[in-house]
């Protein structure tokens, strides 16, 4: 497959900013390389995600952040193909162990790494197609969401799955049985091979499926960290797939959208447990109402 790097040069006001729009835009994976005057972060899009028709819009958002007292500066974007190989090797040069949550920590498969407690816990990742690492907000939300959660036992169900890393970090702190989905049959296959470096997780059942459509399980937990756009409608099929007093653990929400998704989630019989914030992303913890609420 064949990925497009869009590069964005800035500097370190604007990071946060810029990182949110690339994500709306639909980066499968961001890597900021911040060692320099000029900061360079690199966003890699799918083949079929026409990011070249996005780029004048992104400039004008770019430039546009001056009006927020943030300095853009020097705000130039580049784009160019890149195959799967070169992703592998720029990962291999910036992705090394890094500890996620109190409990987690997230290694790259070519890398040795021995824990430093033995409450530690080890996620193998191969991010070689760009379905993430482990290290972006929305996903440090969502596994601190599920540290919380998570008792033992339970089942679950990972919607937008992605590289597999809730999927992983769930099977590691005692969920018993999972199923993961992916609209992207690249991000099946992606989660698949990340869950055969991790033998705690090897029955987790990854497939194909759009959303939660057509999935009549009925689990204790389910598990999402996608753009807020994608939860919305997530929500009520969330609550037809969850036990009374099941949980729902969801990330990816910018700042703009937390009261929308806060409505959504009261509106179709939730809860609201927790919220959890890091930077300019929100993550949530919703509890699904008992029948006689």
């Amino acid at each position: 497959m064949e990925w497009q790097e869009l590069t964005v040069k800035t500097n370190n006001e604007s990071i946060e900013a810029i990182n949110n729009m690339l994500m709306e835009a639909g980066a499968s994976g961001i890597q900021v390389d911040d060692h320099s005057a000029v900061v360079v972060i690199n966003a890699y899009f799918n083949e079929r995600v026409k990011i070249n028709e996005l780029i004048p819009e992104l400039q004008v958002r770019i430039d546009q952040l001056a009006d927020f007292g943030l300095d853009p500066s020097p705000a130039e974007i580049s784009l160019k193909p890149v195959n799967d190989d070169s992703w592998a090797l720029t990962w291999e040069k910036y992705y090394h162990p890094t500890r996620l949550t109190r409990f987690l920590t997230v290694v790259p498969d070519w890398e040795e790494y021995q824990p430093t407690s033995q409450n530690e816990l080890i996620i193998k990742l191969n991010p070689g197609r760009a379905f993430g690492t482990g290290t972006h907000p929305t996903t440090i939300l969502t596994l601190q969401g599920l540290e919380t959660v998570i008792r033992g036992g339970e089942s679950m169900l990972d919607v937008g799955t992605g590289s597999g890393v809730l999927s992983i970090a769930a099977k590691l702190m005692g969920v018993e049985h999972i199923k993961a989905f992916d609209l992207d049959e690249v991000a099946v296959s992606s989660a698949l091979e990340n869950i055969n470096l991790n033998p705690v997780a090897k029955d987790v059942e990854v497939s194909a499926n759009d959303m939660l459509n057509g999935i009549d399980d009925v689990v204790d937990i389910i598990a999402a960290n996608m753009l807020s756009d994608v939860i919305q409608p997530l929500i009520p099929q969330a609550f037809n797939c969850l036990k009374p007093g099941g949980k729902m653990v969801i990330s990816g929400i910018i700042n703009d959208k937390f009261d929308l998704i806060i409505d959504t989630l009261v509106q179709n019989g939730f809860t609201i447990s927790e919220t959890l914030a890091m930077d300019d992303w929100r993550g949530i913890i919703a509890t699904r109402r008992l029948e006689e609420d």
